[in-house]
């Protein structure tokens, strides 16, 4: 990230009424515009919790991040570029009726329109080539999606410094920092499951998200280091089974177990192979990848892949 820029997130919130996809765009107190909900990054956050926020913040409404949606540049009057990242993401029936939003002296108003309608009415170019970028994965056929989020653990004890079993190698106490740092991240791509190697350092890592998420950590030995060592290792089941669940989930790991969580996925979602996977798998510890796939038909490919790193 560069240091001058100034860097914010928000989304393409999206839903469908009687069939007819709709987006949602704000109307602007102050600036008198029409634009999509984003807002600036808080000290500490990562973009994608920023996204889910701002939205909140703005519409009332509790969204989990989709697929990204294309990144806008501009300069502002201080003659800063600002960045902005745009995830999807769907605004359900139970969000919608839970929203508390009234106007104020930020948003004047809230308009549900059709894609079309958006792209003549949004104030700006940028936010233009943002909806254009979305309809492009909805002429593709992708609207809803689910992911699949691979997750290095964090910093842990140096393997060479550890005299008990590898197994049981403890996190540093950054790496408890970190643990406790991807819990709004993960939390904002939708995670509802966790799984994990039974690694100590993996179990360790998930447990602030199960915590604020309430709900179990199921331990698979089947990714975890020492079975890959020995030749045991099964990503293939683990990878299928939560595939075909078709539901948000992330999976703890090891370096050398990531690039093999990474090409099954590739493999279970008749995905073509290449060099994409190598970096999405060549994390540092901390990080994560998130693998969207198609709700409907999981079987037509990756659709995206984003990568994240831990902020500290």
């Amino acid at each position: 990230m560069s240091e001058t820029a100034v860097y914010a997130a928000g989304g393409v919130v999206w839903r469908l009424v009687e069939g007819k996809l709709m987006v949602l765009v704000i109307h602007r107190t102050a600036y008198a515009d029409v634009t999509l909900p984003k807002g600036k990054v808080d000290p500490g956050e990562m973009l994608a919790e920023t996204a889910v926020r701002e939205i909140f913040e703005e519409t009332g409404i509790r969204v989990a991040l989709g697929i990204p949606v294309g990144v806008s540049r501009y300069r502002m009057p201080s003659k800063r570029q600002k960045i902005v990242h745009y995830w999807s993401a769907e605004a359900t029936d139970d969000a919608i009726r839970a929203s508390a939003f009234v106007p104020n002296k930020e948003i004047a108003a809230l308009e549900w329109v059709t894609p079309k309608r958006a792209l003549g009415y949004l104030s700006y170019p940028v936010d233009v080539e943002i909806i254009e970028h979305f309809l492009r994965f909805v002429d593709d056929g992708v609207l809803s999606t689910f992911p699949i989020v691979v997750l290095r653990h964090a910093k842990a004890s140096s393997r060479e410094q550890w005299k008990g079993d590898d197994v049981l190698r403890p996190l540093t106490p950054r790496g408890v920092t970190q643990a406790a740092a991807i819990v709004g991240p993960l939390q904002a791509f939708g995670v509802r499951k966790v799984i994990t190697s039974d690694a100590v350092r993996c179990v360790s890592t998930v447990t602030p998200l199960a915590a604020a998420l309430h709900r179990k950590i199921h331990r698979e030995p089947l990714i975890g280091q020492d079975a890959w060592e020995e030749g045991r290792a099964d990503a293939r089941s683990v990878v299928g089974k939560r595939i075909r669940s078709r539901k948000p989930a992330v999976l703890c790991s090891h370096g050398p177990v990531l690039p093999d969580i990474l090409t099954e996925i590739a493999l279970a979602t008749g995905t073509l192979r290449g060099s994409y996977l190598g970096s999405a798998s060549a994390l540092e510890v901390g990080a994560f990848s998130v693998v969207h796939l198609s709700a409907t038909n999981p079987g037509s490919g990756i659709v995206a892949i984003e990568t994240h790193e831990p902020k500290v």
